[in-house]
């Protein structure tokens, strides 16, 4: 049998637990940066980005704020709160140039199998909403991240842009929408996939499918014990990592416990499951071309907010509606119905329960999403598409999200909708938690992640050369630029495939 240290000089520099978009992202970002470290990839399905990252399970679309009208609060002064917004559209803008870094080298295959535009549209009614959307493009058009964007209430304009939601719809009622172009449809779950098949050919990296993560552990020469289970042969095993980042998705709470470092404590998480109606149609699928969002209900979930969204998967147009919200115990769509139960601990119960005790609303509607019946879904559906028939709509069930539940020393449990990266005080492991809007904004996660947990080498001068190359604006803020945002849209548009931004007036 091998000692410690010879299983500690063999071991690879950084163990990704979970094969989705932000294990993918993290590994060809360090690989591009390093050329020679040595990478471990683990992941208990089959095969990579079967969970939150796949198509069916993932909204697709490129967040970047133009359309989801949950990023632009309104304040109680009726002013509208732009500033996530502004965040979310610039780090969308910062992974179109990672992308197309990957494009330009022929990195990974071509744009058209992961990223189309998709007009991305705000639609409301009734007088208080259409009057909300109104301030909210006053506001955002300010900004030159959106100053692209186009309003209307005028019903036969809106009929051009999206007949489906028109059609049948009483002419007096108010209405209004605006329209952004320069959206897109993502397949995240093609996008992963890709930036996987070529880590598997790199020198120095490993992929184990089908390995369970049992135990993590910091040994006392700073490296990570890492006990992983062959689900096939039953087979156990230690790995001995120097870095750990943990990208599971639902499942990265239950690991962050694990690993049993003090600033995991007191983290819990909320499951959210999700379902779709599919349109079975394919005459009423070739009638939309968009992706159509519209207000939350009271209490929901941010990711529950509706939208009739059309979508690129597996090289053919298809069209869906929801997500309607529901609940499961389980973290993962292909978990356990114990995942719940087992992450409770002494830590997290009060925040927990304090979180539960703040959030009745949000139980009741999940209550209610729960008990809809067929037809009640379709009459939710009908308030995006006036004429839809049952008969065309099929339920699918879509991917399981964990909202972070963090502890607040003075407000109890705090239940967030975002994402959080937790690092421990050495920064040799890094938990991702949280949900929306993640894929989209992996990279500047990613990238934030580097400048925390290799602050020792980002500062060099040959990462950050390489940074540059990967990201033009790395280190700028395109929020703040407008000649630099026109010169980077300009290139990641060119590279994608994508339509450049109209002239500006």
């Amino acid at each position: 049998m091998m000692n410690k240290d010879a299983t500690d000089k063999q071991g690879p520099d950084i163990v990704l637990i979970g094969a989705g978009i932000m294990s993918a992202t993290l590994g060809m970002m360090l690989k591009e940066l390093q050329p020679d470290l040595k990478i471990e990839v683990l992941e208990r399905l089959d095969v990579a980005a079967a969970e939150s990252s796949d198509a069916w399970n993932n909204a697709g679309t490129g967040h970047s704020a133009f359309c989801e009208l949950n990023y632009t609060p309104e304040k109680p002064d009726g002013s509208i709160d732009i500033s996530k917004a502004i965040k979310i559209a610039e780090s969308f803008e910062v992974s179109k140039q990672f992308w197309a870094y990957l494009i330009k080298n022929n990195i990974i295959e071509l744009p058209t199998s992961f990223i189309k535009n998709l007009p991305h549209i705000s639609f409301v009614w009734g007088n208080d909403n259409v009057n909300f959307l109104r301030k909210r493009y006053e506001a955002m058009v300010k900004c030159h991240l959106f100053d692209d964007m186009v309003y209307s209430e005028n019903h036969d304009e809106l009929q051009d842009w999206i007949p489906l939601v028109m059609k049948g719809r009483d002419s007096k009622e108010p209405v209004a929408a605006t329209r952004m172009d320069l959206g897109t449809d993502v397949n995240f779950g093609a996008l992963t996939q890709s930036m996987f098949s070529h880590l598997q050919e790199e020198s120095g990296v490993k992929m184990h499918f089908g390995h369970e993560v049992r135990k993590l552990r910091q040994m006392e020469n700073g490296r990570w014990r890492i006990k992983v289970k062959d689900l096939q042969t039953g087979d156990k095993r230690d790995i001995y990592a120097r870095y750990v980042f943990i990208g599971a998705g639902g499942g990265a709470l239950p690991l962050l416990e694990k690993s049993d470092i003090p600033e995991g404590k007191g983290y819990g998480g909320f499951p959210v499951s999700g379902q779709w109606l599919r349109c079975v149609n394919r005459e009423v699928i070739e009638q939309h071309e968009a992706k159509v969002y519209g207000k939350a209900a009271v209490g929901s979930p941010p990711m529950s907010v509706p939208h009739l969204d059309t979508r690129y998967i597996n090289g053919k147009r298809e069209l869906l509606f929801g997500p309607y919200a529901g609940f499961s115990t389980k973290f993962l769509k292909k978990g356990s119905f114990m995942d719940l139960p087992k992450s409770i601990k002494p830590t997290n119960l009060r925040p927990m329960l304090s979180a539960g005790m703040k959030n009745m609303a949000l139980t009741k509607y999940l209550i209610d999403q729960v008990r809809q019946s067929p037809l009640e879904r379709v009459e939710a559906l009908k308030d995006y598409f006036p004429d839809a028939k049952p008969e065309d709509w099929k339920l699918e069930v879509a991917g399981q999200r964990v909202q972070i539940i963090k502890n607040d020393p003075d407000k109890g449990g705090v239940l967030e909708f975002g994402t959080e990266v937790v690092s421990g005080a050495n920064c040799t492991l890094a938990a991702l938690l949280g949900a929306s809007p993640g894929a989209s904004t992996a990279v500047s996660i990613m990238l934030g992640l580097l400048e925390r947990c290799f602050m020792h080498r980002i500062n060099t001068e040959e990462w950050q050369e390489k940074l540059k190359e990967m990201i033009p604006s790395y280190g700028q803020s395109l929020a703040d630029d407008p000649a630099l945002l026109d010169r980077v849209r300009s290139y990641t548009s060119e590279v994608l495939g994508l339509v450049p931004a109209v002239e500006k007036k």
